[in-house]
């Protein structure tokens, strides 16, 4: 792309769509701010760091991105508002800290009932296309773009001590993310929202037991492991789904060579590169939890079986039976999608938990 016509084309375009807007739309062409509330290392800002770098990089630096983590620029509960308002134009959403926001996505939040990550990802584009209370959520109502789904790959048991079965979870205390409150809650154990930021010193002061809802690269990233080091695969399944987002205005008003890059990008993440991604990470700190004095176990196929059937139906329909109407939609329509999606994606997903991971090497 040449980089005078770039300049031209995409100040043309800013120029007629946002002559009467901020200054920071003003620039959006050129520089963009993305924005996280978790750091560099965790679990899906491995693919937010290719994306950024990707898109920089195939427009010959012509869209630079300042990149502001671990909630530099807002905090925790702060992004959705900041897209949506442009005070930042790029930033990762997780669905668990905006539940009134985004009702319809919460549609989506669910363990026991798929096995694979990757497959996930492509469930939840899926049903964004398909369903348009789901895509009127985040366009009209927050002002955004879905540029990518995500999610935050598998979520192992991560206990002080270590448990022998699902029952030892009786009476534990142990921190809880967003509809993961369920499966504590269902287990006998007791949910305790919390902040990712907090969880290390709770654990180290005695407060929790245990972290649920945490998923495994961020949980090693920020070094749980030092104080709660039996991680247990509990058949649950991919965990979080999560969405990368630009504010609409801002996508709208892209060059359209701009917008072609990121959707080339965006495909080729949902393609495979996710996973790829993803499993390498994984293999990271798999590695780093193994050589760190760290455990992956899992629980025998009888405890899985029987979560599961704690868990489901009845975390889906508690979404039916309350959310969904509050919501004014259709849940059974959705729900139907995510189940056609589910049986479409998830026996070709291929993403290996970090217990099969540590079994392989």
């Amino acid at each position: 792309m040449d980089r005078r016509q770039f300049l031209k084309t995409g100040a043309a375009t800013a120029g007629t769509l946002f002559a009467a807007s901020a200054p920071s739309i003003l620039r959006a062409a050129t520089s963009l701010k993305f924005d996280s509330y978790v750091t560099e290392t965790a679990g899906p800002s491995w693919t937010d760091r290719w994306y950024l770098d990707e898109l920089e990089k195939r427009t010959n630096g012509e869209v630079t991105i300042r990149r502001y983590w671990s909630g530099s620029l807002n905090k925790v509960g702060e992004h959705l508002a900041a897209a949506r308002d442009g005070t930042s134009e790029i930033t990762l959403i997780s669905p668990g800290y905006y539940q009134a926001e985004l009702p319809v996505t919460r549609g989506l939040e669910w363990y026991y009932r798929m096995n694979r990550a990757d497959a996930l990802q492509k469930v939840c584009r899926d049903v964004y296309e398909q369903f348009d209370p789901l895509r009127a959520e985040w366009e009209q109502r927050h002002r955004s773009k879905v540029l990518y789904w995500t999610n935050w790959n598998y979520a192992p048991l991560v206990m002080r001590e270590p448990i022998t079965s699902l029952e030892d979870v009786k009476g534990k205390r142990i921190r809880g993310y967003g509809v993961a409150t369920d499966v504590i809650e269902a287990l006998g154990g007791t949910a305790i929202p919390m902040a990712a930021a907090e969880v290390y010193p709770a654990l180290e002061r005695g407060i929790l037991d245990g972290v649920y809802g945490f998923d495994f690269v961020t949980a090693v990233a920020y070094k749980l492991h030092e104080i709660a080091p039996h991680f247990y695969d509990i058949g649950d399944g991919p965990h979080a789904p999560a969405a990368t987002i630009m504010n609409k205005q801002v996508y709208d008003g892209l060059p359209d060579d701009v917008r072609k890059v990121s959707d080339e990008i965006v495909q080729e993440l949902y393609d495979g590169k996710f996973g790829e991604i993803y499993e390498d990470a994984l293999r990271r700190y798999v590695e780093t939890l193994t050589s760190e004095g760290g455990t992956l176990g899992t629980v025998s196929d009888e405890d899985k079986q029987r979560a599961r059937g704690l868990v489901q139906p009845a975390q889906v329909d508690k979404w039916l039976e309350t959310t969904a109407p509050q919501a004014g939609i259709d849940g059974v329509q959705m729900q139907t999608l995510i189940e056609e999606a589910i049986a479409k994606y998830d026996p070709e997903g291929t993403m290996q938990t970090p217990y099969e991971i540590s079994q392989a090497s």
